[in-house]
Parts: C-alpha cells; sequence; structure tokens
C-alpha cells in the first residue's frame, strides 16, 4: 500500500451538507482513497505533506465545457452580443478550421487551467463530428488529459439536424444519420469508458442541444440507446428565451415539459444551463433528479441570465457548476465560476440567496453526483482521494477572519500548494510536472494565427 498524510491544514471543507461540511485535522490516503480524516500520527514510512498555511477543498468539478473554444477566447466579432448572434459570428464561423493540432492545444489550454483552479473531475461537450476530419476528436482529448492526470468525462455531441444560415459565408454545421451517431457513441464508449468508481475515463451520449439538434421521436431513441450502453446522458436546454419560445411554438410545451415526455430526465441525465425555467420545471428537475450544470460566467458574459440554482437545489435537486466553453467564458477556471456563483445569484435575489458553502458543495459533491462518481466530489474516509490545497500566504488572503472561505471570497488566481487526483500529485506548488507553460502559450499564438487569416 502507498500511504500519504496530509497535515497541517487551517480547515478542511468537506463536501457534506451542513456543519459537516467544516472539519479539521489530518487526511490520510492510501491507495488512492481517503482513509481517515481527523486527529491522526504520521505512521512509518509514510509520505507526509504540509499543507500549513492552506485550507484543503474536495477536488472541484465541472460539469460542462467545450474544450476545442479555448482557442476561440475573445473573437472581437462575439464579444458583445447575446447567444444566437455569438453562435454564428464564433463556433459557427470556426468550427470547419479546427484540426487536430488546434484541438490538441485547445483541450491543453482549457485542462491546464481547470487543474490551476483546484479542479480534478471535468466534463468535455464536444459537439462537431464532421466527415471531412481525418482525427478522432476522442482519442486527441482523452490523450491530453491522460497526459496531465485529470479525470475526464467525454460528451459524445452531435445532430442529425444540421444549422444551415442565411449567408454563404457560414458552412452549415455538421449533422450525421442517428445510426451512425448511435454506432459512433457505442464505439467510443467500447474503447473508453470505465464505469469503476475509479475510473479516470468515461462516456456519455450527448447530442448538442435536442430540441434543435434531434427530430423529435428521435430523443426517446437516443435515450434508450444510452442506457442500454450504460451511458448518462448530457446536452444543452433552456439557456435563452428564444429556447423556451422554439418549444412553445414548434411542440406545444416548454422544453422541460417537451423532455419529460420523451425520457430525457432522469438521475442519469444533466442539462447544462437552464436558466429559463418556470415554477414547474424546477419541480420536475428535482423529482426526476435531472442534474443542473450552472454556467453563471457564460450566461452572464451572453446576457442570457441567471439560472434558478438556488431553487432547484433547495428542492434537493441536483445543481453542478461548470465553465463551459472558453469562447464565451474567457476565464474558464472553476475559482472565478465559483465566485461568480457567489456574487450573482446575491445581486440579484438577496445576501441570503447563496452561501460560499453551497457553491463549494455544487462545484465538489454536487459535480461528482451528476456525473455519476459516487464515491466523488467529498472529503471522508472511504472516497476517492481527490483534493485542492489552496495556499494562503498570498497577500489577498491576508486579514481573513474565516480562512475557509478564502479561494472563493477572495476569488483571483488560485494558488495551489499541491492538487491530488486519486492519490497522485499532479499539480505540485502551483505548477504542473512536464508542462512548458511557455511552449504552450507559443503553440496557442500559432493556432490563434492560423484561425484568424
Amino acid at each position: 500500500m502507498t500511504s500519504m498524510l496530509i497535515q497541517g491544514a487551517q480547515g478542511i471543507f468537506t463536501g457534506l451538507p451542513g456543519v459537516a461540511m467544516r472539519a479539521s485535522g489530518a487526511i490520510r490516503i492510501r491507495d488512492g482513497r481517503i482513509s481517515a480524516v481527523g486527529a491522526l500520527e504520521p505512521a512509518p514510512g509514510e509520505r507526509l505533506i504540509d499543507a500549513s498555511g492552506c485550507v484543503i477543498y474536495p477536488g472541484l468539478v465541472s460539469t460542462h465545457h467545450h474544450l476545442f473554444q479555448c482557442v476561440l477566447k475573445g473573437v472581437r466579432a462575439g464579444i458583445d452580443v447575446p447567444l444566437l448572434a455569438w453562435l454564428r459570428a464564433v463556433p459557427y464561423s470556426y468550427w470547419h478550421k479546427i484540426d487536430e493540432e488546434a484541438l490538441r492545444t485547445a483541450a491543453r489550454i482549457g485542462l491546464v487551467e481547470l487543474l490551476l483552479s483546484g479542479t480534478t473531475t471535468a466534463a468535455d461537450h464536444h459537439y462537431l463530428y464532421a466527415e471531412s476530419y481525418r482525427f478522432d476528436p476522442s482519442h486527441v482529448i482523452f490523450e491530453v488529459a491522460q497526459e496531465l492526470g485529470i479525470r475526464l468525462v467525454f460528451c459524445r455531441g452531435g445532430a442529425t439536424k444540421a444549422r444551415t444560415f442565411d449567408t454563404p459565408d457560414l458552412i452549415p454545421t455538421p449533422a450525421e444519420p442517428l445510426d451512425r451517431m448511435i454506432k459512433s457513441v457505442e464505439a467510443c464508449a467500447q474503447r473508453y469508458h470505465d464505469p469503476s468508481p475509479e475510473g479516470m475515463r468515461r462516456v456519455a451520449f450527448a447530442p448538442t442541444t435536442p430540441p434543435w439538434s434531434l427530430e423529435a421521436h428521435e430523443l426517446k431513441i437516443v435515450a434508450s440507446a444510452a442506457r442500454r450502453m450504460g451511458l448518462r446522458i448530457h446536452g444543452h436546454l433552456s439557456e435563452t428565451s428564444a429556447d423556451v419560445d422554439f418549444c412553445l411554438a414548434n411542440f406545444g410545451k416548454r422544453p422541460v415539459q417537451w423532455m419529460a415526455d420523451h425520457d430525457y430526465l432522469g438521475g442519469d441525465v444533466w442539462l447544462a444551463h437552464l436558466v429559463h425555467l418556470d415554477d414547474e420545471e424546477i419541480r420536475i428537475l428535482a423529482e426526476t433528479g435531472t442534474g443542473m450544470a450552472h454556467c453563471p460566467q457564460s450566461n452572464c458574459r451572453l446576457g442570457s441570465g441567471i439560472a434558478p440554482a438556488e431553487r432547484l437545489a433547495a428542492l434537493g435537486g441536483a445543481v453542478s457548476l461548470a465553465v463551459d466553453g472558453a469562447a464565451s467564458n474567457e476565464s474558464a477556471d472553476m475559482i472565478s465560476e465559483m465566485h461568480s456563483a457567489w456574487h450573482t445569484h446575491r445581486a440579484v435575489k438577496g445576501a441570503g440567496a447563496v452561501a460560499v458553502e453551497d457553491v463549494v458543495r455544487w462545484a465538489s459533491a454536487h459535480g461528482a453526483r451528476v456525473l455519476g462518481f459516487e464515491d466523488g466530489g467529498v472529503i471522508a474516509p472511504g472516497k476517492l482521494a481527490d483534493l485542492a490545497i489552496f495556499d494562503l500566504s498570498h497577500p489577498r488572503y491576508f486579514g481573513l477572519h474565516d480562512p475557509l472561505i478564502g479561494p472563493v471570497a477572495c476569488a483571483g488566481d488560485a494558488h495551489l500548494r499541491h492538487l491530488i487526483v486519486g492519490g497522485r500529485i499532479v499539480v505540485s506548488d502551483g505548477t504542473i510536472p512536464g508542462i512548458d507553460l511557455a511552449q504552450l502559450r507559443h503553440d496557442a499564438a500559432r493556432v490563434v494565427t492560423r484561425l484568424a487569416s
């Protein structure tokens, strides 16, 4: 057995509800799992990790990303426009230029940024599958994730209906027949999906935005196929009021109610955004156990609104946090996301709407829940040893009365002493072993120059 003892921390956020959220003492890790928390003495031959001046969080979990967009940050035509205009100006204008080099560079940028903000598990929603591609996006992204040591859920997206435009300047988005999509997802799952509790690679079935991306009769087929394969189901829903209007006009029902009619909700489903919900939809989501990937920074950046995350959580619903794509959230790190979630809800709904402890649970225990990592997101004996040790020695933390809230309340760059995934240190003193950030910056600049030309 390998054994590690983390000692000296100023406090621990466990991810557990209520008063159990706060703990103190040391954390012992054995063979990739937490074996004990509390007043512990070093065992013979045990590796000691100094966490003095630090606080410890569960490893953070981002439940929705578009990694390919990490080379599409700050595209000028898309900065000051809402979602539909942004889609035209950014992902729909550039998708056909994303080759293997661009995707590999983008994935490396996005996953490095997540790691350096304390993230141990990420879900990437990749929705571009064109016949012209000469590479497998899932292979590229899983390779980069393995190189960096992060847990990855690859959400295999796509559409059976292409979006065409009123200008020849935009190439229609790629589409594929449903049977081909299902076979491709199954092949991806057979190659990569590891359903074990400690799995580093998982696959989900994730048609991009079901009301727009699938024919109505195809939803039940997709849901049935995913469940037959033992995969979770993901996608976008109700990001803007236009999504609600589309469903009402075409199906006579609001999006969540329409999805419920097509077996597309449940404890094995989580949906990104869910900004525009009425009371009945919130109730349906809570009762079915359908998860929310709450993306406050992207929703604010695009002017889409603020999801009723706190209302869903109050009903026992599964609310998680996510950074969304970097083309609509140029600071795609989980510390920024937690800080924004804490601020935006309080700004609109009052100071009691959301607490720091709430957003940490959304970003850890609840994220693990919606992705199906039953042993993740919590610091407790028997759970996965996925831990973020935040160093509070930077001046921004000086003067704190409650050190545990520091990473969220003080925001800014996270200062990681260590990031541990499955008992393995993947970030140490703010650096990722083997990653040359200067080279990555050079690679990113080269790709951006090519994409913009």
